[in-house]
């Protein structure tokens, strides 16, 4: 029995973090000579863009002080080359739609040269909500990039690459609890004990059983054998 393609049920978004947005605004007043590198910022917004946050990193690694402005989009593009932002901009775009991006952007800053960052951007999912927040993290990677041989940046690199599999494990984790919600009527933390039950009798990772589940849902896929056998257990098709 291949899981039926749920009808989207609107759920409650999850709020951004719930840390204050740190405020900004430019030294001498706008700049910082530079930021201690290598970096890592954090950074997340809404799926339309107008809520942000950042990290402390965040702000050093485009040349800024936190001390009294909110991020946004425009305050990004600001310190991206202006050739970069054509396509930052569409990325952040497509990733609201659902498409994950990883880029290269030079950040400029009055004074001293461009630096080289690393964007990585992750839509965030909400049960059968679809996309409510990009999420994702920025790495300065200038001094590899001018041949200079660092542990730490190589460890900065498998950061970014980790950071990924995790953001995307937790969008199919997410979608496939909002489908699992759906057919057995369930609550979030019930739908999330399923998917570890059928993690531990498939002996698959969670992530592989919530994307066999969302891939057959939508009908990308058909549901292997032992997944629907459980499921059939589960949410057992009313009988007529």
């Amino acid at each position: 029995m291949s899981v039926p393609a749920a009808t989207r049920r609107r759920m409650p978004p999850r709020p951004l973090h719930t840390t204050s947005a740190v405020p900004v605004s430019a030294a001498p007043r706008g700049h910082i000579a530079a930021a201690p590198a290598p970096l890592v910022g954090r950074y997340r917004c809404d799926a339309r863009g107008e809520r942000w946050w950042w990290s402390p990193e965040m702000f050093l690694l485009h040349g800024l002080m936190p001390d009294g402005s909110s991020p946004c989009l425009q305050l990004l593009l600001d310190r991206v080359h202006p050739s970069d932002r054509p396509r930052v901009a569409q990325a952040l775009a497509d990733a609201c739609a659902g498409r994950p991006f990883s880029m290269e952007l030079r950040a400029v800053r009055s004074g001293i040269p461009p630096r080289t960052l690393v964007l990585v951007g992750e839509p965030s999912f909400d049960g059968g909500a679809g996309v409510t927040a990009v999420e994702g993290i920025c790495v300065d990677v200038t001094e590899g990039r001018r041949g200079v041989e660092d542990d730490r940046l190589h460890d900065l690199e498998v950061e970014v690459v980790q950071m990924r599999a995790a953001m995307a494990s937790r969008a199919a984790i997410e979608q496939a609890k909002g489908i699992l919600m759906l057919l057995t009527n369930c609550g979030e933390q019930v739908a999330f004990e399923l998917l570890a039950h059928i993690s531990s009798h498939t002996h698959r990772k969670v992530r592989e059983v919530a994307m066999a589940i969302t891939d057959s849902a939508s009908g990308h896929g058909r549901l292997p054998d032992d997944i629907r056998a459980i499921l059939h257990d589960a949410c057992p098709p009313s009988g007529g």
